[in-house]
């Protein structure tokens, strides 16, 4: 199989021509573009990564990476997909949704394999899940919100307010923030929002609004994620619970996360880049998401909150400490 790979890699004229690449000498080049560094993300491109070497494509030898992050900046953002772009890579790994509108942005000709964008459709890179009709495909981090708060239930029965802090800015965030608004108001909770536009927001914003809520919900929001810590440090500190939609938050001190596993999710993307290396065009590749979430508990932060975590749920999740 592997044997099959390096000679796809070395015929990549033809097979790149296939999805509407150009490439240089018989090695795929590969632009990395990531919003921002956080462990989410940064799970996402090793998963992309480990799974491009164990199908054969080698760094080094048949594949060259060019990785580089906008530091959560849009326009370094778009430079970066300019870069990519006028330097002729072969296809562009875009890391979040930022960077994957701005990757759209800069070209509509080199195959886009997007991963952490939470819906590709609403943020105008894609036609649909099913087949993006654009030079865009690759992975959701859409989690349904309704068996996130059915757990959320059974681990806070009393809980009847959920704040939810998110940056007003993010499109990823404005979608996951409506979703979790129709769906609380099916099951009885009411919504407070906390809205914040950049980090220095978290600290003079959040400690009034833990004031009145039960718990503190955290979507997969890029800005919300390179701030876990102080989140939840000042929700701790107020005796309210974290549930976070992604286990990185729940690494630092979050109570419970019932959602993704970055690295599963990057290893998925990989294999969808494949794809095309491989020759198939990317407006006619589904747009897929993880079916099953995952539940991870932070069991330091129960026994500090005092909080009895359900055995059904402890029978499904992974058991992490520490904060």
């Amino acid at each position: 199989m592997v044997g099959k790979k390096l000679m796809a890699a070395a015929a990549v004229l033809i097979a790149l021509g296939a999805a509407g690449c150009e490439s240089k000498e018989d090695v795929v080049t590969i632009g990395i573009n990531q919003f921002v560094v956080h462990e989410a993300l940064d799970a996402s491109r090793q998963g992309f990564l480990d799974v491009l070497k164990e199908n054969g494509y080698i760094e080094g030898e048949n594949i060259e990476i060019d990785y580089k992050n906008a530091q959560g900046e849009q326009p370094t953002a778009l430079t970066i997909a300019q870069d990519f772009t006028n330097s002729k890579k072969d296809l562009i790994f875009a890391i979040a949704t930022p960077s994957a509108q701005a990757s759209y942005n800069a070209t509509k000709e080199i195959p886009i394999v997007i991963t952490a964008v939470t819906d590709p459709v609403d943020a105008g890179i894609a036609e649909s899940f099913e087949a993006s009709g654009t030079n865009v495909t690759g992975t959701s981090d859409g989690v349904p919100i309704g068996p996130q708060l059915e757990i959320l239930k059974k681990v806070l029965p009393e809980a009847k307010t959920i704040g939810v802090i998110y940056n007003t800015s993010e499109a990823n965030s404005i979608y996951q923030v409506n979703q979790l608004k129709a769906e609380a108001e099916k099951q009885g909770f009411t919504l407070k929002e906390v809205g914040i536009t950049n980090l220095n927001d978290v600290n003079s914003v959040l400690p009034t609004a833990l004031e009145g809520i039960d718990v503190l919900y955290t979507p997969t929001d890029n800005t919300v994620a390179s701030a876990y810590a102080i989140i939840i440090k000042l929700a701790t500190e107020k005796n309210v619970p974290v549930f976070c939609a992604e286990d990185a938050g729940v690494n630092v001190g979050g109570l419970i996360s019932a959602g993704l596993d970055y690295y599963e999710l990057g290893r998925e993307t990989g294999l969808i880049a494949i794809e095309i290396i491989e020759g198939k065009n990317p407006k006619d590749l589904p747009i897929s998401t993880m079916k099953n979430p995952v539940i991870v508990v932070n069991e330091d932060t129960a026994s500090k909150l005092g909080i009895t975590i359900p055995e059904e749920i402890l029978a499904d999740a992974k058991l992490v400490g520490g904060n």
